[in-house]
């Protein structure tokens, strides 16, 4: 399992407390500091629509000009995401080539908690 996330994000927080509580200990990405590839974002992509993966309620979004945020809903969105990661909805989870955002009970379930 690889999670990527915010070390200050509560949410990202309280899903690697319930993920460890669980025995599960996942490879953790902090978006800020080790940051994710084009790659990583296109594999997201092939599961997830780029308006899901897109936190577009970040004070990084509320800053970007116009012409960036048009890139969101483009073809553009992974080189958007790589550029400015706290972008990405948090927390991503890759498990048994499944992708999930977020931290909601059919993530939970999904991961088998």
């Amino acid at each position: 399992m690889k999670f990527f996330g915010l070390k200050n994000c509560d949410t990202c927080r309280k899903a690697l407390k319930e993920l460890q509580a669980a025995d599960i200990s996942p490879d953790v990405v902090d978006v800020r500091a080790d940051g994710f590839s084009e790659e990583d974002v296109q594999r997201w992509l092939g599961q997830i629509e780029a308006e899901k993966l897109v936190n577009k309620r970040s004070t990084t979004w509320r800053e970007l000009s116009e012409s960036e945020r048009e890139k969101a809903s483009g073809n553009e969105v992974a080189k958007l995401l790589v550029t400015h990661p706290t972008l990405v909805k948090r927390p991503v989870i890759e498990h048994q080539n499944a992708i999930s955002i977020g931290w909601t009970p059919a993530v939970k379930e999904s991961l088998g908690l």
